[in-house]
């Protein structure tokens, strides 16, 4: 019995971690995987050849390059003991380069195979590949600005460039296996934003009907209305949700609950931060950031703050657009910048304490470019089909705002910022619930 098969001759924006496996009818006893493999080697090549790079170096040793295992496709309980390499040039057949001992470990693979004894052949192996290429890719950020790519060790680099190859990043190649979305994962993406962005309403008017008929209402409390929302709708999340009041809130990663006072009054500055996604496979996160006063009319204080973030998210919204229209790259570090500057030049920069966004996949925190100029130098560009939050903050003693929302680039390099309309203003809960 022969099972459908994908036709991989058209590009349906199906991401390379995502691919099934067939049995193809037409060659009994052949896995269809391996067609599927030759599709992706000529994407990555067709990248490579994008990119102005001559040839990608995946190396790995006793699992140190987690990254490159997962291009290669190497399962965790495949691991072996010796260095192993898969070298794809940018044109032609790669080549696997395999201990002795362990010489089937990249059979899945396309390309020749050369197998190695002693260290000289390992190296001689190396050379041979890199011999006439120019720019080579692999797991390394330049003195480590990006701690998320670098894999590699120095001395493999050290040795890779002493047969005369200049070693660049491979970060823009890893985000064709880790940020890029599928169609289903945009729609998936779509879903679960319609039920984070109805979790706050549901949050407001937990918090105003407890203050009107009780006087308060736990962090806890309002975090556990949250939770049974995203239960009643099938969503999963790797962690519930931050619930803060008043000074709080001007802790970014806040555990809800572990306060002096968690008690939600009349009067409480509240912030809540919510993250979620469909309980299915390959499903992908929305994450949202929003900020309510317990209150009729929100004091100056907080509007004052809360406009000044607003105004950077904007910003960095407006950087992402401009780049998309014109077809400019765009690292994400640069839109860190652009959001940066608007709390700076208000006075407010030394409050801002993370940086602007991260990837988002099927993690919260997606393995993708960051926005991020701060704590790294994400040099990564902003690719189609993958998504990101900006989501700038100002954190005071008194009370801290963030405001987030989720950035999607489509194929098209369309911009689509999700999870409902753009928070406008500080939520007066008691007014407006």
């Amino acid at each position: 019995m022969s099972l459908p098969v994908k036709d991989v001759s058209r590009d349906d924006g199906e991401s390379f971690q995502n691919s099934v496996y067939f049995q193809s009818s037409a060659a009994p006893g052949i896995l269809w995987h391996q067609r599927l493999l030759m599709f992706e080697l000529e994407k990555i090549q067709e990248s490579l050849q994008e990119l102005g790079l001559d040839g990608w170096l995946l190396y790995d040793f006793r699992g140190s390059n987690q990254l490159a295992r997962r291009v290669m496709k190497l399962s965790d309980d495949s691991m072996g003991s010796r260095r192993c390499v898969y070298g794809i040039p940018a044109v032609g057949e790669p080549v696997r380069i395999v201990h002795r001992i362990e010489d089937s470990s990249l059979d899945h693979l396309p390309g020749s195979k050369s197998i190695y004894l002693r260290w000289q052949e390992f190296e001689a192996a190396i050379q041979e590949f890199v011999a006439g290429k120019n720019r080579i890719a692999m797991e390394y950020s330049f003195q480590n600005g990006n701690p998320y790519i670098s894999r590699v060790d120095a001395g493999t680099v050290e040795l890779v460039r002493s047969f005369g190859v200049e070693v660049i990043s491979s970060g823009d190649l890893i985000q064709l296996f880790e940020a890029v979305w599928t169609d289903q994962q945009w729609e998936m993406h779509q879903a679960a934003s319609k039920v984070t962005n109805a979790a706050f309403e549901l949050a407001w008017k937990s918090i105003a009907d407890a203050v009107r008929l009780s006087g308060g209402i736990e962090e806890a409390a309002v975090r556990d209305v949250i939770m049974d929302h995203f239960d009643r709708h099938k969503m999963t999340t790797y962690h519930p949700p931050i619930v803060a009041r008043g000074s709080h809130s001007g802790m970014p990663h806040y555990e809800t609950g572990t306060g002096d006072d968690t008690r939600i009054r009349s009067g409480d500055f509240v912030l809540i931060d919510l993250w979620a996604k469909l309980d299915k496979p390959d499903s992908v996160y929305s994450d949202l950031t929003r900020t309510g006063f317990v209150g009729e009319d929100v004091p100056e204080e907080y509007v004052r703050i809360f406009n000044i973030v607003a105004a950077a998210r904007d910003a960095g919204i407006a950087a992402v657009e401009a780049a998309m229209e014109s077809g400019d790259p765009l690292p994400g570090a640069q839109v860190d910048d652009a959001v940066r500057d608007v709390i700076e030049k208000a006075g407010y920069g030394q409050y801002f304490t993370h940086r602007t966004g991260h990837s988002i996949g099927q993690e919260v925190h997606g393995n993708g470019a960051h926005l991020d100029n701060l704590e790294t130098r994400d040099e990564r560009l902003i690719l189609p089909r993958t998504c990101f939050s900006i989501e700038p903050g100002i954190y005071l003693p008194e009370f801290g705002v963030r405001c987030e929302v989720d950035v999607y680039i489509d194929k098209d390099r369309q911009v689509h910022v999700t999870g409902g309309l753009l928070q406008k203003e500080v939520i007066p809960i008691l007014s407006q619930y």
